[in-house]
């Protein structure tokens, strides 16, 4: 059948504000037009992230019901630990109450100043948590990742030639760990290949470097790996994650995507005494390790959310349904990151609007004109969220000036998709009048969420 089925019934609904042309304007000036302050009761369609903001199942709410308050021992943590060990395979499992937590909790504990670590792309939190405790973080990309138009099966794949220079250039002591983003959040949304994944491994083994997975999107890599990579198509997407999870020595995860739940993380490996350090710092910054920040409800909902991510009916509507939307909008002519992603479509903002130097943050331009058209949130992955000032105070733009379109998941339906696509079609036809901006006010560490911004002339 052609027509994309959501693989659900809606049982609650929640209404959405509309607003008018005039409103937006007024709004955004208030936000000082960094969509990130706009009340969510002022957005039609929300598009900011996927992160936390998915529908739950019945089946979660139910868990929810259940769920152990117990400070130490509760019985949810004992079914999400068995639900995360089931999927990963990993001994030691340190709730967190989300990905970032996770991420400093990992890189306090074994990263020092000076040291280096490699990405295939790093995020925006993986990377800030890495400088915070004195690291440089690196990023390795694969060469097709670098043209947004190009397609290819994995564009987000590591450069395992680059990893290799990248050792002897700086030393494996200089190397606490190497890490690789499923699926490559920054890079488009794009898959990592299984072979990619172990050809790392086995470049990292001799000089004893662990190798972690950012797996915050493993269920929708592994649909990509079954659909795309030689030999995989006749395995279960439950086994393809098993054996990426094999792979690694250990991983952070936001059960916010993947988790299907609206909070919750962990931080999982086999080195038990790494796992012990990592605990001490989680009991005195988290909470105890049975509940790591956690509510007992919110494990038993990230327990579920784990097997539920994995059903093969879901995936299929959730990958359909955002190559849908990346589809229709190359046919018309709008420049996006090729293929389409798992949780979003990426929008090249360099190539809709020319007219605008990345000093002049076309990414934020984009978004914001589709807001002020459409009342739709997205987010700019460009030079406001990853560019930098040099020595001389002079900026130096991020590679790709992209506007994410980032889906909940189980939360809209095939119509929102379709008004969407309108909505960017006639926001497209009119670029030519979208103005440039610049930066007011900024924060030293992740700029992008508090900037405050002014249009250009």
């Amino acid at each position: 059948m052609k027509t994309i089925i959501e693989p659900f019934k809606i049982k609650v609904v929640e209404p959405i504000r509309m607003t008018t042309r005039e409103q937006r304007e007024k709004i955004l000036v208030a936000a000082s037009h960094n969509l990130f302050q706009v009340r969510a009761d002022d957005i039609l369609l929300d598009l900011l992230t996927d992160s936390g903001t998915g529908a739950m199942s019945a089946e979660q709410w139910a868990g929810i019901m259940r769920g152990d308050e117990s400070y130490a021992g509760g019985r949810s943590y004992a079914r999400f630990e068995e639900s995360v060990r089931s999927i990963t395979g990993f001994r030691n499992v340190i709730p967190t109450h989300q990905g970032r937590a996770a991420e400093r909790i990992l890189f306090s504990t074994v990263v020092k100043p000076g040291n280096v670590v490699p990405n295939n792309t790093h995020f925006d939190t993986t990377r800030a948590n890495v400088e915070m405790a004195g690291g440089r973080a690196v990023d390795l990309p694969c060469p097709e990742a670098r043209t947004p138009a190009l397609i290819h099966p994995f564009k987000g794949n590591m450069d395992l030639g680059a990893l290799e220079r990248l050792i002897d250039e700086v030393g494996p002591e200089s190397i606490p760990l190497c890490m690789i983003t499923v699926t490559n959040n920054s890079s488009g949304g794009q898959p990592v290949s299984l072979d990619n994944v172990r050809r790392a491994r086995e470049i990292l083994a001799p000089h004893r470097i662990p190798l972690y997975l950012d797996a915050c999107r493993f269920a929708e890599n592994s649909f990509f790996v079954r659909e795309r990579e030689e030999g995989q198509a006749a395995r279960s997407i439950r086994d393809i994650a098993r054996e990426l999870f094999s792979l690694a020595d250990g991983c952070t995860m936001s059960a916010k995507k993947d988790g299907l739940a609206n909070i919750g993380g962990f931080l999982a490996t086999n080195d038990d005494d790494l796992a012990r350090r990592e605990r001490d710092l989680l009991v005195l910054t988290e909470g105890f390790p049975t509940y790591g920040g956690l509510a007992g409800r919110d494990l038993e909902a990230v327990a579920i959310g784990l097997q539920e991510v994995l059903d093969e009916d879901y995936l299929t509507y959730r990958i359909a349904s955002v190559r849908y939307l990346g589809e229709h909008l190359a046919r018309e002519g709008v420049p996006i990151v090729q293929p389409p992603g798992g949780h979003a479509v990426y929008l090249d903002a360099r190539a809709a609007l020319p007219h605008l130097p990345p000093e002049q943050l076309p990414g934020v331009a984009l978004a914001n004109g589709l807001y002020l058209h459409a009342g739709v949130r997205s987010v700019e992955i460009g030079t406001l969220m990853f560019g930098r000032m040099d020595a001389a105070g002079r900026t130096i733009t991020a590679e790709n000036e992209l506007v994410r379109l980032t889906i909940p998941r189980r939360v809209y339906t095939q119509s929102h998709i379709d008004y969407l696509v309108e909505a960017i079609l006639e926001v497209f036809q009119e670029r030519g009048s979208l103005r440039g901006l610049q930066i007011v006010e900024q924060a030293p560490v992740l700029r992008h969420f508090t900037a405050k911004l002014r249009p250009i002339g």
